[in-house]
Parts: C-alpha cells; sequence; structure tokens
C-alpha cells in the first residue's frame, strides 16, 4: 500500500510541475545597450553569425586536424603541472586564443590556440615571441586536433 501512495504522489507532483511549466511565461529581458545612451557596439559580421548559429543551435563544434603553438613542455613531474597551469593563469587576460593544459604521457604541455593552416599559427607565434622574447626556445608549432565551429 505504501508503494502504491508513494508513486502516486510522485506521478501528481510530475504532473502540477509539467502544469506548472506550461503556465509560466517569461518575459523578454531588455537589451541593456539600449538603455546606455552613448554605448556603441562594434563587431564583426561574423561574430554575430558565430553567436547566431550557437544561440539557435544550428552550428556545433567539431575537432579537425589542425595547429597550435607549444608554448611548455616538461616531463618533471614534481613541478610540470604546478608550472603549467601557473604559466595558463599568467597569460588566460593576455592572449586572445584559447589556451591548453594537456597531460600527455609523460610530459605536461601547453598549447595556444585552434588554427586551422600552419600559416596561421606560425603568424601567431611571431607575434606571441614578440610579446614574450624569453619564451623563444621553447615556442613552435605542433600538429593537433583542434576545435572549429561547424
Amino acid at each position: 500500500m505504501k508503494k502504491i501512495s508513494v508513486i502516486c504522489l510522485f506521478v501528481m507532483l510530475a504532473l502540477l510541475r509539467m502544469w506548472a511549466d506550461d503556465s509560466i511565461r517569461v518575459a523578454p529581458r531588455p537589451n541593456i545597450l539600449e538603455s546606455m545612451p552613448g554605448v556603441e557596439v562594434i563587431q564583426d559580421s561574423a561574430v554575430a553569425l558565430l553567436l547566431d548559429g550557437v544561440m539557435n543551435g544550428h552550428r556545433e563544434w567539431v575537432e579537425i586536424d589542425g595547429y597550435r603553438v607549444q608554448i611548455y613542455s616538461s616531463n618533471q613531474q614534481q613541478y610540470a603541472k604546478a608550472e603549467a597551469l601557473d604559466l595558463e593563469a599568467k597569460l588566460q587576460d593576455r592572449v586572445s586564443h584559447t589556451i591548453y593544459v594537456q597531460y600527455i604521457s609523460p610530459f605536461w604541455k601547453v598549447r595556444i590556440g585552434d588554427f586551422r593552416s600552419y600559416d596561421e599559427a606560425k603568424e601567431y607565434k611571431r607575434i606571441f615571441v614578440q610579446q614574450y622574447p624569453n619564451m623563444v626556445g621553447d615556442t613552435y608549432i605542433v600538429r593537433d586536433k583542434i576545435k572549429v565551429l561547424q
């Protein structure tokens, strides 16, 4: 008898939740930028297309063969993980591309970017080495699986 009562209670709660979800209507949020005079947003049209695709579910992230710029690699297990995470934290706000910290046995590696071509990666490496000349010896281009919107 207890089992039947518990099952009935769960069914009633599920039905109540479905009915409540149908009756609630959320008003659209006003665009905050419209209420801020003097603020102008300038963006490339490709950004708007990408955001629209992601928000409406038309695009998805896929992995393809590409290139990344590797800036750190070490197999000293006592220090390598901490150094890699520290480097990521220091560069997080300073680089315009995604930073990846990876453990590929036995090495901890820090790689930057999702470049489709070698030339793109080469150009970014050149810019990176100009900004951080002390890392020139540890910076090189590697083949990797990259994430892109498709």
